[in-house]
C-alpha cells in the first residue's frame, strides 16, 4: 500500500505534537511539513493542506474555521482538533465507539470533529444510557473531571514545570465554575441532554491523564447498576474503549493511570442506592491526539488503533 499525505496545521502544540510523533513512526504516513516561516502563511497552508490526504486541525476555534477555507481538495479528510465544528451539521462527531452510526459517518465523511477531552469522558458514560432509556434526556445530572496539567497547553504546561512556580499549583485547582466551560455545548447535544450537566473540572499536579466521573441515584435510572453495567459490556469492547470490571487501588482511583496511552476504561462504581460512572484515560490520547488519530485510520479503511499505544 502506498503511503498517505498527512499534514499538521497547528504542528506546535501539545496535540499537534504528539500527533507527529506518533505517525512519524509510521511507515504508511508521509507528514507534509513547512518551514518554520511558513507556519502562519495562508498561502503556503493552503498548498499543503490541498496536496494532503488527511489534515488534523491543532488550532484555536477561530483559527480552525478559518483554516476551513483554505482546503478545497474534496478528497482530503479534515480532522478538527478544536471545539469549532463540535456541534455543527455536516461534522462527523469523533467517537466511532457510540456505535455503527458514528464509526459509519467517521469512515465516510471527510469533515470529522475529534471530541474535546473531558466531553470525551462524560459523552462515554451518559450517551449510550440516553440512548438505551436507562437515562431520561431530562436528567439533572453533574460530572467531576481530573485532569494533567498538559491539556492546558504551552501555557500552563510552563506554570507548572517553572522551579519558582506559585505554590497555588501544589494543589488541585477547580475551574469553570461559571458553568461556561466550553465543553458544556457538545456534551449536551451528544448525549441528546435536555439539560446541561452541571460540571467541575479540576487541573492536578501532574502531567497528563483524566479522570471524569459521573454520580447517580439508582432512582434517575431504569434498571439501576447491573443495567448500566450491561449496556456498557455490550457497547465498549475495545480495543480503544473497554468496559472493565473495576480499575481500584487500594479504594483509590489514580487519574494518570493511562497516560502515554490512547485507551479509555469505563467502569461503574457504587451500590444500589448510589452509583458513580467513571471514564478513565489520557487527556492527550483518547482526549486528543490518539482520538484524532483513530479517527484518520478508520477513515483511511485501517484498524482503528493502528499506531496507537494500548
Amino acid at each position: 500500500m502506498s503511503s498517505k499525505k498527512v499534514f499538521i496545521d497547528g504542528r506546535a502544540g501539545t496535540t499537534g505534537l504528539r500527533i507527529a510523533q506518533r505517525l512519524s513512526e509510521r511507515w504508511d504516513i508521509e507528514l507534509v511539513t513547512l518551514a518554520e516561516e511558513e507556519r502562519k502563511d495562508p498561502v503556503r497552508r493552503a498548498w499543503a493542506m490541498n496536496q494532503s490526504d488527511a489534515v488534523f486541525l491543532c488550532l484555536p476555534d477561530d483559527a480552525a474555521r478559518e483554516a476551513v477555507t483554505l482546503l478545497h481538495n474534496p478528497d482530503t479528510v479534515l480532522l478538527d482538533a478544536s471545539t469549532a465544528h463540535r456541534t455543527q451539521t455536516g461534522w462527523a462527531y469523533g467517537f466511532p465507539e457510540l456505535g455503527p452510526d458514528y464509526m459509519q459517518a467517521v469512515k465516510t465523511g471527510k469533515r470529522v470533529a475529534v471530541p474535546g477531552c473531558h466531553a470525551s469522558g462524560f459523552v462515554a458514560l451518559v450517551h449510550p444510557l440516553v440512548m438505551s432509556g436507562l437515562l431520561s434526556p431530562d436528567s439533572l445530572l453533574s460530572a467531576f473531571s481530573l485532569t494533567g496539567y498538559s491539556g492546558g497547553g504551552k501555557k500552563m504546561i510552563a506554570q507548572y514545570e517553572d522551579g519558582g512556580r506559585d505554590r497555588a499549583l501544589d494543589a488541585p485547582r477547580i475551574y469553570g465554575v461559571g458553568q461556561t466551560h466550553k465543553h458544556l455545548p457538545e456534551m449536551t447535544k451528544i448525549c441528546g441532554l435536555h439539560i446541561p450537566p452541571l460540571f467541575s473540572p479540576i487541573v492536578a499536579d501532574y502531567y497528563s491523564g483524566m479522570l471524569v466521573t459521573v454520580p447517580l441515584h439508582a432512582s434517575q435510572t431504569a434498571g439501576g447498576a447491573e443495567k448500566i453495567r450491561d449496556v456498557y459490556r455490550s457497547l465498549y469492547t475495545g480495543p480503544m474503549v473497554k468496559y472493565v470490571d473495576a480499575f481500584e487501588e487500594n479504594g483509590f482511583y489514580s487519574g494518570n493511570a493511562l497516560s502515554g496511552r490512547d485507551v479509555m476504561e469505563v467502569t461503574v462504581a457504587g451500590n444500589e442506592d448510589r452509583i458513580t460512572l467513571m471514564a478513565r484515560f489520557d487527556n492527550l490520547g483518547k482526549g486528543a491526539s490518539g482520538a484524532a488519530i483513530e479517527c484518520m485510520n478508520i477513515a483511511f479503511g485501517l484498524s482503528p488503533e493502528t499506531g496507537l499505544v494500548l
